[in-house]
């Protein structure tokens, strides 16, 4: 990937690194651990984004 991204790629990317993080412990605790998995989970290597 190019060192210098657009500023829309550069947001957009920004969005899947937010949404690539763990589930809280809280929740966990607040719904009895039914909720354990983010299912929007990405690894960097095995997973490619449409962007």
């Amino acid at each position: 990937m190019s060192r210098n991204k657009e500023l829309g790629r550069k947001i957009r990317l920004m969005k899947k690194v937010k949404q690539n993080r763990r589930v809280p412990g809280w929740v966990m605790m607040r719904t009895a651990r039914k909720v354990t998995q983010n299912p929007l989970r990405r690894n960097w290597r095995r997973g490619n984004l449409k962007i």
